[in-house]
């Protein structure tokens, strides 16, 4: 089960949708149809641009996307894709992450979109889910840009967020939230808008439990395609340290950033992604 209730799943996606009324730039939502049921998928840009699918991380949808995508909507096509399994639109299947069941379903989301080929960004699980693409189908990714990508470095804690869900509750909300700060790097005052959606969301979602399958060396060094590797130095769910090395050594191509005293919730970097995408 996706969700611990139906009301829980409601109020969720109420707040989703609310979301995705106030989107900063006209957007056309989409479902397209695929093996695993149907996807969701927020598009905005010029319909001319070239392509950009951006893939969110777990316990999220497309809205975390919000901040930047005015910025990549300039220039280019940009399908943000609910995943899969995930809360947000998209249907409740789980497809194995050790297998290449998740890079068929992205198969059928861009056949269904028309798109060929496109530049990928990817944030945690979605970093995860691009790599896994770029690797497997070299072919259809233009660029690849990821965000505490899973799969590179050790995974700290297990991916359902542990400390997320088994730290006592301390009034409604109290502890689920000081779990996130630490766990996500987020401050309660300057990110309070993200801690709000990640209490409601671990509130009532159930999030995947497995740990994310890690990328052999003669994968990530079958990587031709440029490389932008975005990563906090305190990330508290993945190694970060052990994610930088292992990328400069097998990817000696790409461009690799560690931000000094971010956790594993990165923002702000709109501005380098996009340059990066268009150089």
């Amino acid at each position: 089960m996706v969700y611990k209730s139906e009301a829980g799943r409601r109020e969720i996606l109420d707040h989703y949708r609310r979301v995705l009324d106030a989107w900063p730039v006209p957007a056309e939502h989409v479902r397209v149809p695929t093996r695993e049921g149907e996807t969701f998928v927020l598009v905005s840009g010029p319909p001319d641009a070239p392509p950009l699918v951006l893939l969110h991380g777990s316990g999220a949808n497309a809205s975390m996307w919000r901040g930047d995508v005015s910025t990549w909507s300039r220039h280019f096509r940009t399908y943000a894709v609910d995943l899969v399994g995930e809360p947000g639109l998209s249907a409740p299947s789980r497809p194995a992450l050790n297998s290449g069941a998740v890079a068929l379903w992205l198969d059928d989301v861009l056949d269904g979109l028309g798109v060929t080929r496109a530049a990928v960004v990817g944030t945690s699980l979605g970093g995860w889910t691009a790599l896994d693409y770029a690797v497997r189908s070299p072919e259809r990714v233009t660029r690849l840009a990821l965000i505490c990508p899973g799969g590179v470095g050790r995974q700290k804690v297990g991916w359902i967020l542990k400390a997320l869900l088994t730290r006592p509750f301390r009034g409604r909300d109290g502890g689920l939230r000081e779990s996130a700060m630490n766990v996500a790097g987020l401050d309660g005052e300057r990110d309070r808008q993200a801690l709000d959606a990640v209490v409601l969301t671990f509130t009532h979602f159930n999030p995947r439990r497995e740990k994310l399958p890690v990328f052999s060396d003669d994968a990530l060094r079958g990587l031709t395609m440029p490389v932008l590797v975005i990563a906090g130095d305190r990330d508290a769910m993945i190694d970060s340290h052990q994610t930088v090395r292992r990328v400069r050594t097998c990817v000696p191509h790409a461009t690799v950033r560690l931000l000094p005293g971010v956790g594993h919730a990165v923002f702000g970097q709109a501005g380098p992604i996009d340059e990066f995408l268009r150089a």
